[in-house]
């Protein structure tokens, strides 16, 4: 099985001139979780993969997986999986052609490269060159590649870019599947509605700077959430709540719940004998809470609570 190891980033900067890239970004990456790693295009993102990768110097601070450098590794494609362009293959090699030579390279026994290629569906492909690929076929062919030593770290950057819904859904299960076996799963993306499906914990880039860490549960206060209910009989529903210790605000449609979620709340009316006739959680969505983020509207504490933190 393979193991999974630590990424972290430590005070990671990059300047491009005047142009700061990527400003004091610090994070820890676990084993046995897919991470994504958000932000608008232009916040970071793919910068600070390449820094981790060794593709690119950083002005200052450094990453590193395992604790070591990239470049230290001793076995790298053994240890780190990385897919970051779909499109850098030679257009006249077969699948199977370009995934010989890094086999080669590396040490791999040539059975891995069937191995990878049924696992990413495309075995039938196997001979045609890649010139004639789809850009969702591309991508899965980046991810054989990134699978071909089975590694314990995966980093992926927009692996979800040319797949249809089903292959949407299919690389959301593979990579659950990854991280169950323990590895670390990175994948960058500048949609939350296309990886909040998939991912366990979630990094947010705006402009470079780390503005969200931890769980998507998280995104939002629970003091922003609230239950709002209503029945034919509204004052028997509000003295039942109330009864139960709960706050009830009386809104002009409604009562609003803010101490209790919505099972919760219709379990009481049930058990009460109350008909309800609304039962709605009313909230900000995790899109608008995400945008508010990366637009510096909202703060949000986790992005340095902890010596993680961007600074």
């Amino acid at each position: 099985m393979p193991t999974g190891h630590v990424i972290e980033f430590h005070s990671v900067t990059k300047r491009f001139g005047h142009v700061t890239a990527v400003d004091g970004f610090s994070a820890r990456i676990e084993p046995g979780a897919v991470t994504g790693f958000l932000g608008p295009n232009g916040a970071g993102k793919t910068t600070s993969m390449r820094m981790l990768l060794g593709l690119v110097r950083p002005t200052a601070g450094h990453a590193t997986i395992a604790d070591r450098p990239y470049a230290a590794l001793d076995r790298p494609m053994q240890t780190v999986g990385a897919a970051l362009e779909a499109s850098s293959f030679h257009p006249r090699r077969t699948a199977r052609n370009h995934l010989t030579v890094y086999a080669q390279a590396s040490g791999i026994p040539p059975a891995r490269i069937d191995e990878v290629l049924a696992l990413v569906g495309l075995a039938d492909a196997a001979t045609r060159k890649i010139g004639g690929y789809s850009t969702g076929m591309r991508q899965r062919l980046g991810l054989a590649q990134a699978l071909l030593g089975d590694p314990g770290v995966l980093v992926l950057d927009e692996p979800a870019n040319g797949l249809d819904p089903e292959g949407i859904r299919w690389m959301r299960s593979l990579l659950q599947a990854l991280a169950a076996e323990g590895r670390t799963v990175l994948v960058s993306s500048h949609l939350l509605a296309e990886v909040q499906q998939t991912v366990d914990r979630l990094l947010i880039l705006a402009h470079g700077r780390l503005v969200f860490q931890g769980g998507i549960e998280d995104l939002i206060d629970p003091g922003e959430v609230a239950t709002v209910v209503d029945a034919p009989d509204r004052e028997a529903l509000r003295a039942a709540l109330t009864a139960a210790g709960l706050h009830v605000e009386v809104l002009r449609h409604g009562l609003s719940v803010a101490d209790a979620d919505a099972v919760a709340v219709g379990a009481l009316a049930a058990r009460e004998g109350i008909a309800l006739s609304l039962l709605q959680r009313r909230g900000p969505s995790l899109e608008q809470v995400f945008l508010e983020l990366v637009s510096g509207e909202r703060t949000h504490s986790s992005a340095d609570a902890t010596d993680g933190g961007a600074r």
